[in-house]
């Protein structure tokens, strides 16, 4: 598929979803649709640290939770929802910056465990700090629609993956590619594997704040600690790798199935929802190592080639049988 073709197709369907928000007054399908916005764009921030460059970060959860905690205090003290937004990006590049300078000089499972610390250090630290619930105002309150912010997280997952698509074709995520497959060798060609680490951490922390900020614009109350929480990191993980580790379509493709499949665990089966939850993915993960992409590309192989096998055959070759008819 060509890169206009492919654009092409990406506009449509965010046109059908901007639609939609237009035309359905159901809260319950809202609902299901801005936590699948919210998951999405969640899951797609981790993999471009992840499945881009190769870094399994433990603690995504940390930037997501700064990004709704600034965009929710300063929102609430009645600043411009946008300017809120402006001002816990910018903050959230500088903390990742300090951060990650750090960090990303340890490798492999030492990453992963300093970043989880991190993570569960902020957590408890947010906590402590903001113990109350954040909850609208009264007036707020009575004045409350969906469809602001099914808005919001629609257009948050759309620059999160035009970003994605970006970095996907551009030369800093190829170099990020390259740190991914094979760091020594990278490095030996002349990539500045630490610089290209270092850009992809930020940016994915950037895009983890904007997922936040459409959380804390999205939800009614909720304790300030529960965004730091790790579980949102290892939730972002599973969808990434259930729909495919550092494809476009993966981690909207795996929000998908988590969101929906939740929620009909929890109306079916809502005494081991969890469990049977957590068996599924394992299944899928197991049957689908590659995640819902690869499958999809398998099966598409497996089809053209079942045509042109077909074609094979019967000993005519394509465009050959019109010829015959016209004759």
């Amino acid at each position: 598929m060509s890169r206009w073709v492919s654009t092409m197709v990406w506009l449509l369907v965010l046109v059908a979803f901007a639609a939609l928000g237009s035309i359905t007054d159901d809260e319950r399908l809202m609902t299901l649709a801005i936590q699948t916005f919210i998951f999405a764009a969640l899951a797609s921030s981790w993999n471009v640290l992840g499945g881009f460059a190769g870094q399994v970060s433990l603690g995504h959860a940390a930037f997501f939770g700064l990004g709704a905690l600034i965009t929710r205090e300063l929102w609430l003290g009645e600043m411009a929802l946008p300017l809120a937004i402006v001002i816990a990006l910018a903050v959230t590049a500088a903390v990742a910056a300090a951060v990650g300078l750090p960090m990303l000089r340890f490798r492999g499972i030492y990453f992963s465990v300093g970043t989880l610390a991190l993570g569960v250090a902020v957590w408890i630290t947010a906590g402590n700090v903001w113990p109350g619930i954040s909850s609208l105002p009264a007036d707020a309150l009575r004045e409350y629609e969906f469809t602001g912010p099914y808005y919001v997280a629609l257009g948050v997952v759309a620059v999160v993956v035009a970003v994605s698509m970006w970095l996907k074709r551009s030369k800093l995520g190829l170099g990020m590619m390259a740190v991914r497959e094979d760091e020594e060798a990278a490095s030996a060609t002349g990539v500045s594997a630490l610089a290209y680490k270092m850009i992809a951490f930020v940016i994915s922390a950037v895009l983890a704040a904007l997922a936040g900020a459409a959380f804390a614009f999205f939800s009614v109350s909720y304790y300030p600690q529960f965004p730091f929480s790790v579980v949102w990191t290892f939730e972002a993980i599973t969808i990434v790798f259930v729909g495919g580790v550092g494809t476009i379509v993966g981690p909207l493709v795996g929000s998908v199935f988590f969101v929906v499949g939740r929620d009909m665990l929890s109306s079916t089966f809502p005494e081991i929802q969890v469990l049977t939850f957590g068996v599924l993915f394992i299944v899928v993960v197991l049957l689908l190592p590659g995640g819902f992409v690869e499958a999809g590309q398998r099966l598409f192989k497996l089809v053209s080639r079942g045509g042109a096998d077909q074609k094979a055959k019967t000993g005519i070759r394509p465009g050959e049988r019109e010829g015959k008819e016209k004759t």
